[in-house]
């Protein structure tokens, strides 16, 4: 799967109607947080100190087994959620804020709405 691919020009929803391919690219995004063991993993990611998490960390928080996680996390990358970098035996994760700003700016609305 390719990563979420917004233009950063992307309107809002109230603007004017998405075609079928961007509607498919976001549909992607959104189906991503959809699940909330992932959207408690980018929350955790999100909200860590210097921006970034090992995948140690956020195994721990969970009641669900590492294979699970690893799903999870293979999701949010896949989607442009996600970064990661290997670091020895461990990988960290970071959260790619464009990807994140692009998906919240579709569905700001304009004040007269």
């Amino acid at each position: 799967m390719e990563p979420l691919e917004l233009l950063e020009c992307s309107p809002p929803l109230a603007r004017e109607p998405l075609d079928a391919e961007r509607a498919a690219a976001v549909a992607r995004g959104f189906k991503a947080l959809g699940d909330p063991v992932r959207l408690r993993i980018l929350s955790i990611v999100a909200s860590r100190a210097g921006g970034e998490v090992c995948v140690c960390d956020i195994t721990a928080a969970f009641e669900v087994s590492q294979p699970t996680i690893s799903h999870h996390l293979k999701v949010l990358k896949e989607v442009g959620l996600l970064t990661s970098e290997r670091r020895a035996s461990w990988v960290y994760y970071r959260l790619v804020p464009e990807t994140l700003g692009e998906l919240s700016a579709l569905l700001s609305l304009p004040a007269a709405v």
